[in-house]
């Protein structure tokens, strides 16, 4: 695949990505609600209190200029003052991104290390029972919506048997220096393993809610696609040939059945991060979803929106990342 393909490809990102901030913008501008009446609450302020208020938030100027300001300030990654933090929202998000990431790797492990496997097993074994329970099991995780299955995590495994930790990243008298911001790489870095098993359980109900739908989702594909492939001339000409059962179906079947799988793992992947807020805010997870929950309660605008188009910007270079993988995977697929 020539690079000029990709780069051509890459260029129509461009205008999609200036059509998300545009919607990303004017829906926050829209959302019913004053943040400076907010902000000042019950107190009894004067008409020039909110006047200056409003000023020095930027409020006082005409929507399409703060639109300009906007796209101008986030091409050079400035994304203005929290309204109520009194920080730059870069350094927010940047102090709250690791935690997101570290989750949404952890969930993407579980997911795909669990589904695929799942659904070469029920391909292989059709209409057995094992074939039936992992169909159930992946209509179960696309169905169960992820809060509802966050508070049976909670009930069953923190307040029932005491196994797991409810809420937090780590307990609070465990301090690991940052190296990576990943706490359970820091964690194995510094060759602290007892922070590492705690680290370990704090993430691992989050990792779970989270990876549910993505995991039900990974192993219909992979299952069907297997199904496909074990269908073809090329496998039952290996099977003629002697070859053993083991080898057809991981270097024959698979390696062609993953191509869909692959594809559909870096948009699940995208849409990860998107869902992440209900799971961290059930969790108490400090992460990036947590704060732009609590941003849209406090009408919190620049948070909003740098969040929301940091959201999408990633769906987007996902979906880009999965069509270049795919063109690679199977070459007679271009872009």
């Amino acid at each position: 695949m020539k690079f000029s393909k990709i780069l051509e490809r890459f260029l129509q990102l461009i205008p999609v990505l200036l059509g998300i901030s545009l919607i990303v913008f004017f829906m926050i501008e829209l959302t019913p609600g004053d943040p400076v009446e907010i902000m000042l609450g019950d107190e009894i302020s004067t008409p020039e209190q909110e006047a200056s208020l409003r000023h020095e938030m930027g409020l006082d100027q005409p929507v399409h200029f703060r639109y300009y300001r906007f796209i101008s300030n986030a091409l050079v990654l400035e994304f203005g003052q929290s309204f109520y933090h009194r920080r730059p929202v870069i350094d927010l998000i940047t102090e709250r991104l690791p935690a997101t990431i570290e989750l949404t790797i952890v969930a993407m492990f579980i997911a795909i290390f669990t589904a695929v496997p799942l659904g070469v097993i029920a391909a292989i074994k059709k209409n057995s029972f094992i074939d039936k329970i992992a169909t159930v099991g992946a209509l179960f995780g696309v169905s169960m919506p992820a809060f509802w299955f966050g508070l049976i995590l909670i009930m069953f495994f923190s307040v029932q048997f005491n196994l797991l930790p409810v809420s937090g990243r780590i307990t609070y008298d465990l301090e690991v220096p940052n190296k990576t911001y990943l706490l359970l790489i820091d964690t194995l870095i510094l060759f602290r393993l007892d922070s590492f098993f705690d680290a370990l359980k704090h993430i691992l109900m989050p990792a779970l809610t989270l990876g549910l739908a993505m995991g039900a989702v990974l192993m219909r594909v992979t299952r069907t696609s297997m199904l496909e492939v074990m269908s073809q001339d090329y496998i039952v000409f290996a099977e003629s040939k002697g070859l053993k059962r083991f080898r057809i179906i991981c270097w024959h079947a698979l390696k062609n059945a993953l191509i869909p799988t692959v594809t559909v793992a870096a948009l699940e992947t995208g849409s990860l991060l998107g869902g992440n807020m209900i799971v961290e805010t059930i969790f108490g997870w400090p992460g990036l979803g947590r704060l732009v929950v609590e941003a849209i309660f406090d009408r919190n605008y620049p948070i909003i929106q740098t969040a929301v188009l940091l959201y999408a910007t990633t769906y987007v270079l996902m979906n880009f990342i999965a069509d270049v993988l795919y063109t690679f995977l199977n070459p007679r697929v271009s872009l």
